[in-house]
């Protein structure tokens, strides 16, 4: 707990607010989504050309939630700059939390992004 003297910034206290009127599995959800906009990747400079890597082979679930998509896909393709892919894995998520959207779709949207970017990548896009 913080003591009376210490007071969170405004934004904070505004997150906090939120985040206690989420149920548990909603509480989860809002965490790993800001575990997942803490540990984007950096980008990289110019001068910096890395060797493309290959995607890891990692198999999708039968039963697999959106977050959890997010996560095995980031391991698959660590190798993108996620900040890039962060309105459009922002949209999906939004559109299944928000919207209700079926999480087998979202997934699907999901890894077709990520697979995209990493055509890009790799020098095979557009």
């Amino acid at each position: 707990m913080l003591s009376p003297k210490m007071q969170l910034p405004a934004d904070q206290r505004q997150l906090l607010k939120h985040y206690s009127r989420l149920d548990q599995a909603q509480r989860a959800t809002l965490l790993a989504f800001a575990e997942f906009l803490a540990h984007r990747e950096t980008l990289q400079t110019d001068d910096e050309i890395p060797p493309i890597e290959e995607p890891k082979a990692i198999p999708r679930p039968s039963r697999e939630s959106v977050i959890g998509a997010i996560k095995r896909l980031s391991q698959t393709y660590s190798m993108l700059d996620r900040s890039k892919m962060l309105d459009e894995t922002s949209a999906l998520m939004s559109a299944h939390i928000m919207q209700g959207r079926e999480a087998a779709a979202v997934i699907d949207d999901l890894e077709s992004m990520f697979h995209n970017y990493y055509e890009t990548y790799a020098g095979h896009g557009n």
